[in-house]
């Protein structure tokens, strides 16, 4: 029986073009539902933060329960969306690259939005006496304090890239792991292991291990860089 270490190392070492295919549209998927959910979620969080209206607080409920979403609730949503009978089944998304960015985004974007309201809150009660004082009303201070709260929000942000991309569940429903297609790496370990084919599965694994690990040195080595700023 080989060695399904020995066969990983083997496929990373030679640049195995399969192995290259899965690991380039995990990174395309999901780091497309990333930017999407940051251009809707950072304005949107800041604008719950600091606009008064009727239902904000039930906003603020609302996306703080959207951060446990189950994947698979959200791929089921995604389906029930795209699918034939849906009210987007004509556009013939379903079982591509695209329905797993929305199905990712889905996830996403409450990690950014609630993220988001939690720092511009935070940063508006410690500075609103000086905007205030430049003229600065509530939204108009939103780019300001975005960008004073960027160490912050960009820690939220590598969470939810964690989170989505080390997502099975929603992107096995909406993409269909097809070979060459809409084939992951989080789905290629759960098809190659089904199969017994561990060295695929184990290159992969260590693979995504190691993009989690860089993305947690890369929000702690911002923290403590931030931390250092300001001492």
């Amino acid at each position: 029986m080989e060695d399904p270490f020995a066969t990983a190392f083997a496929l990373m070492a030679s640049g195995d073009p399969e192995l290259r295919q899965i690991i380039g549209l995990s990174l395309r998927v999901t780091l497309t539902a990333v930017a999407i959910a940051c251009m809707i979620g950072l304005p949107l969080g800041a604008a719950l933060a600091l606009a008064r209206f009727p239902g904000r607080g039930a906003l603020v409920v609302l996306f703080n329960a959207l951060m446990g979403l189950p994947p698979v609730v959200a791929g089921l949503m995604v389906y029930l969306l795209l699918s034939r009978s849906g009210p987007m089944g004509g556009l013939g998304l379903l079982f591509t690259p695209t329905a797993m960015v929305v199905a990712q985004t889905l996830l996403i974007l409450p990690i950014v939005v609630s993220l988001t309201r939690s720092v511009t809150e935070d940063l508006w009660l410690e500075y609103h006496e000086q905007l205030r004082s430049l003229g600065a009303g509530r939204l108009r201070a939103v780019p300001t304090l975005l960008w004073d709260g960027r160490v912050s929000l960009l820690t939220g942000v590598l969470a939810g890239f964690g989170r989505a991309s080390a997502e099975v569940g929603a992107v096995l429903i909406v993409g269909g792991n097809i070979a060459g297609h809409t084939r992951t790496m989080t789905t290629a370990i759960t098809l190659e292991t089904a199969r017994g084919q561990l060295g695929l599965a184990v290159a992969l694994g260590i693979i995504l291990m190691a993009m989690t690990l860089t993305l947690n040195a890369v929000a702690w080595g911002v923290g403590q860089w931030a931390k250092e700023r300001l001492e």
